[in-house]
Parts: structure tokens; sequence; C-alpha cells
């Protein structure tokens, strides 16, 4: 009777045992709403600027009033962080990784109050103003800055160009944290996914 060969089995992936040190239930609802809110917002925007109609202009407005509630968000964000001090990072991370996460992180909160700062700069600066927001439902209150395509265009200009870098960096961002939970195995992403015990 011949014996058949088995078949190697491929090891589950195995995370530590213990609890990783986790972001507050705060900075974790924080980050995912805003999360949401950007991957959101960035083809409402794409949609609203390459198409002329009804359904576009509306796209617009929800990109312009998403873009505002993003800037209030990472101001309270901001201001959490600063309260409540982050996890560390896990120990195998060395010093070249965590300081490139901290230049990504810190021009990612910067993008997230400049690209709505710019918004509603050219929302408030082009001659011919749109609400910002749903006129009758909700609206915002434009900036007190003259009306000009000279004040307007650049504001615009700014605004679409750092948003490019805003897709480029969200998606190495998300990269990352991928690579982290499923190459590395380690708990970068876990820390943003379970709230801390303590």
């Amino acid at each position: 009777m011949s014996e058949e060969a088995e078949l190697p089995v491929e090891a589950p992936i195995e995370f530590p045992a213990e609890e990783p040190d986790s972001y507050s239930r705060g900075a974790i609802m924080l980050h995912w709403i805003t999360a949401a809110l950007v991957l959101s917002t960035i083809p409402l925007g794409w949609f609203g600027a390459s198409f002329e109609s009804a359904a576009a202009q509306t796209a617009t407005n929800a990109h312009k009033l998403i873009g505002m509630a993003i800037l209030a968000l990472t101001l309270a964000r901001i201001g959490w962080r600063i309260a409540h001090r982050p996890p560390p990072y896990p120990d195998a991370i060395g010093p070249r990784v965590r300081l490139a996460a901290k230049i990504v992180h810190s021009a990612i909160y910067a993008l997230l109050v400049i690209l709505p700062l710019t918004g509603w700069w050219m929302s408030s600066a082009v001659p011919k103003r749109h609400p910002i927001g749903f006129e009758g439902v909700i609206e915002l209150p434009f900036l007190p800055i003259a009306q000009s395509w000279a004040s307007a265009g650049p504001a615009h200009a700014l605004h679409v160009n750092l948003g490019w870098v805003m897709v480029a960096l969200a998606l190495l961002h998300i990269g990352a944290a991928l690579k982290h939970h499923f190459v590395d195995r380690d708990t970068v992403l876990l820390r943003m996914t379970r709230v801390r015990k303590r």
C-alpha cells in the first residue's frame, strides 16, 4: 500500500497574542470618519468639475460641504491628538520607517486643512458664486474676500494640484498599512482598529 505524499499547508497569519497598544476610541472614530469622507469627496469633485449638468452641480455642492466637514474633523483630530498621546510604534519598526511615516502623516494632516481652505477661497473668490452646500437646506458662508479670477485662479490651481498629491499620499498610506498587516505581520494596522482596553 503506497503512502500518499502530504501537501504542504501554508501557515496562517499569526499576530502577537497580546492586545496591541491601540489608539483611543475617539481617535479611531475620527480617523475612519475622515477617511470615508475623503474617499467620497474625491470622485464627487472630479465628477462635478468634468461635466456640466444638474447632477454635476449637485456633486460639486456635496464636494464643498464634505470638504468643510473634513476641515472641522481635522481640527478636532489635531486637538484630540494633542490631548491624547498616540501609541508607540511596534519595536520592529526601524527609525527610517518611523521617520517616513511621520512625514507622510504630517503631510496628510496639512492637506486635510489646506485643501478645504483653498476650496473655500476659490468658491468665495469666483465672480459668479455658487452655494457652499445646498441652497435652502444648508449653506455655509463665503469668505470676506474680493471676487475676481485673479484671486480664484491661484486657489483653483492649488486645490487641483494638491488634490492629486492627496490622492498619491492616500494610496501610499493605504498600501503601507496593508503591507504592515499582511506582509510584515505586525500590529500597525491593528492599532487603528482595536480600541485600547485601558
